[in-house]
């Protein structure tokens, strides 16, 4: 364990104080989000990033002891376990070295050095490789000849004991280390087209770049060029070096056996050692590449969850179509349904006379202030029909706006069996209506219905082996909804099945028990919960806000375990509990500072950082950290792409962020893209370092391509 918790500190750069309680929080059972949040003083303050990486990293070291151990014990069993060999496993860093170190005593399908060994052949390979024999090699092989074991010749002799030699070679543990880092430094990956037709692999058809500089999403697009049989790839070197490394450590100086050990050498790296090497550093390779694309698909999602609600606003949610016409749900405040329709303002119909004359009844009837127009088939000329009806309203002094929201993952959601329970009597379509809606006014809530693969904002996630992508999304989920808080009384199974220790039984039992006794009167309610216990309250409590609570805690973030400091504080600085409930508890960072913090912490017989954490609840009880997000932009107009010219500036909306750049919304349909290069006045190594999903940028037109719809854009400031 000592092993692990140094590789673990020095990995994270955490002290091992630090790293010992994190790994002792997480054996008792408890969850990332609660130990981020609850356990600062254990942890140092380590964020929930840290956290997941520590918790991943652990499992992983843990997996290797176990499987060195369990090698130790094989060999054992084999009666061929030395010292030096125990050593070896021990020292071992990455499962690939022990696997290297197990495999001469791996059992093995009957290679063709086992067969040579079934014919006798062995004590000629080692006298061979001993380099100590100094007669005719072949004469000596002849004495090999047998028909009973099929050695017909002193050819087959020969061939024989190289086979066993080019074996033993293979299956040496130092040789494979040396030659799987030389690939690593000097390697090329080398890529070539089976086709000259145009497709998305076209600059891969004759391409080559070292195996140690390949960015992630350029692994992933080749292995996909690859499965598609579009191209071929294979990574190549300079074997002459390898070859000489391998004869320098094998060769004896002895001129009759060396030249079949020579021959050995060259068969064994040709047909045992590269093969297996390049297939190992192409699985190491896609691994890079997955955690690549996983890492930007997890800042992309953090970003997309936690974006700004538009609270407080009757929407309309707008689900752009052409055949069947547009989708339109009506909203209340709370996200309540209230109406819907369907209008034809495209193609055939092209009714947008009619459409609007709709459109505006709904927006008198209801008050209507903002319309969330989905993204997908006929947005543009859906948007454009909404201009047209905000520019009427305008002229009646009538002032609405519209927001154009992802619609990823929307028809996923509706035709899921959540959706047919919360609205079995709607249409699959109008349901597609409604999530567009809700996720202008609380993305949160309402993308969490949705696999997180679905949600769009991923690159190569089609790439990424399923169950690695699913556990790492589901992470980030866990952390934004964690970092939000529910209100327990009105969230879906879905929203609370993500919250620290409720799993999907338990989030189904608390909405049953909501539907049989009614709201939930307190947070401590939770412990009548089927299959709630003690461990699972500890761990969800303070992420639950209850507002019908008499205890005005519960709808803090304050956890209940720390009830009692918190009532101590507010008493000592003269605050009550209908100046937390009326949000009226001013001043209290300042009172705070003139009694000292630390002070302060020593009488309350508290932490400092979870004294803190009270303090800042206190002063904005139930604050939801998304507030302080920039809004999404309000639209009233819309821009054609025939309008854009070079220079030109405008704001936009990060639709999603890659290796190479971000895709920007600048109001024309079609996402501009702002490639790295151009995001900074500095050099860029990756477009994570400047923006995120749904960051509001300033961007200038650089470039216009109409007939291919592309944008070029840059974030840099002229001159």
């Amino acid at each position: 364990m000592n092993k692990i918790l140094d590789i673990l500190c020095k990995e994270l750069e955490i002290k091992k104080s630090q790293g010992e309680n994190v790994i002792k929080l997480l054996d008792d059972g408890n969850t990332v989000p609660f130990i981020a949040r609850y356990r600062k003083e254990q942890t140092g303050d380590l964020s929930d990033d840290i956290l997941r990486k520590f918790y991943e990293r652990l499992v992983y070291l843990r997996n290797l002891e176990e499987r060195k151990l369990d090698v130790i014990r094989l060999i054992e069993e084999q009666g061929k376990l030395t010292d030096d060999l125990r050593l070896k496993i021990e020292n071992s860093e990455t499962q690939s070295e022990v696997e290297d170190i197990y495999r001469p005593f791996k059992p093995k399908k009957r290679t063709r050095a086992i067969i040579a060994e079934e014919k006798g052949l062995k004590p000629l390979a080692e006298l061979i490789l001993s380099g100590e024999f100094k007669e005719d090699v072949r004469g000596e092989a002849a004495k090999y000849i047998s028909e009973e074991k099929d050695v017909k010749s002193e050819e087959d002799a020969l061939k024989g004991a190289m086979d066993i030699i080019s074996e033993i070679i293979s299956d040496n543990a130092d040789f494979r280390k040396w030659i799987r880092e030389f690939l690593w430094k000097e390697g090329l990956v080398e890529t070539k087209g089976s086709s000259e037709e145009r497709t998305p692999y076209e600059m891969y058809y004759e391409y080559k770049e070292p195996v140690r500089l390949i960015p992630s999403h350029r692994i992933l697009a080749i292995n996909r060029g690859e499965k598609e049989k579009i191209l071929s790839v294979k990574i190549t070197c300079n074997e002459d070096r390898i070859i000489t490394y391998l004869n320098n450590r094998n060769l004896k100086g002895n001129k009759e056996s060396d030249k079949f050990i020579e021959e050995s050498i060259k068969d064994s790296l040709k047909r045992l050692i590269y093969p297996s090497i390049e297939r190992e550093i192409r699985s190491e390779l896609t691994d890079k590449g997955e955690e690549g694309a996983i890492d930007i698909f997890k800042a992309n999602l953090k970003a997309l969850l936690m974006q700004s609600p538009i609270k407080g606003k009757v929407v309309m949610g707008f689900d752009p179509g052409f055949r069947t016409g547009c989708k339109v749900a009506i909203l209340d405040d709370t996200g309540k349904f209230l109406d819907k329709t369907t209008v034809f303002p495209t193609e055939p119909r092209n009714d947008v006379k009619g459409t609007i004359r709709v459109l505006k009844d709904f927006i008198n009837k209801y008050n209507i202030e903002v319309i969330s127009l989905g993204n997908g088939t006929a947005s543009r000329e859906s948007e454009e029909v909404i201009s047209k009806l905000i520019k009427e309203l305008k002229e009646e002094n009538k002032e609405i706006y519209y927001v154009i929201v992802s619609e990823a993952g929307a028809s996923v959601y509706s035709a899921s069996e959540l959706a047919a329970k919360e609205y079995p009597d709607l249409d699959v379509t109008v349901r597609g209506a409604i999530s567009i809606g809700r996720r202008l006014q609380d993305p949160l809530a309402e993308l969490v219905k949705i696999d997180p693969k679905s949600i769009g904002v991923g690159q190569y996630q089609h790439d990424v082996t399923p169950k690695r992508l699913d556990e790492s999304l589901k992470g980030i989920v866990e952390d934004c909804v964690n970092n939000v808080g529910v209100d327990l009384n009105v969230a879906t199974p879905s929203l609370l099945s993500y919250i620290a220790g409720v799993n999907s039984t338990i989030a189904k039992n608390i909405v049953e028990y909501r539907e049989e006794n009614g709201k939930f009167k307190s947070r401590k309610e939770l412990l009548k919960v089927k299959r709630l216990g003690n461990k699972a309250y500890e761990q969800c409590a303070g992420f639950l806000r209850v507002l019908e609570s008499n205890e005005t805690l519960d709808n803090t973030s304050v956890h209940p375990e720390s009830y009692k400091v918190a009532k101590s504080l507010m008493e000592k600085l003269s605050y009550t509990d209908e100046d937390l409930r009326n949000r009226n508890i001013k001043d209290i960072e300042e009172k705070v500072s003139d009694l000292g913090i630390q002070a302060l912490a020593k009488e309350l017989e508290v932490g400092e950082l979870t004294l803190k954490d009270i303090i800042k609840e206190l002063n904005k009880p139930g604050r939801d950290p998304r507030e302080d997000l920039p809004k999404p932009i309000l639209k009233t107009g819309v821009v054609d792409i025939t309008q854009l010219k070079p220079g030109m500036i405008l704001m936009g909306t990060v639709r999603n962020v890659s290796d190479f750049g971000a895709f920007v919304d600048i109001g024309v349909h079609q996402d501009g893209l702002v490639h790295k290069s151009q995001m900074a006045d500095r050099f860029v190594k990756h477009p994570l370092d400047v923006v995120k999903v749904s960051d509001v940028v300033e961007v200038r037109i650089l470039e216009v391509d109409e007939k291919r719809k592309r944008i070029a854009l840059s974030m840099k400031k002229e001159g």
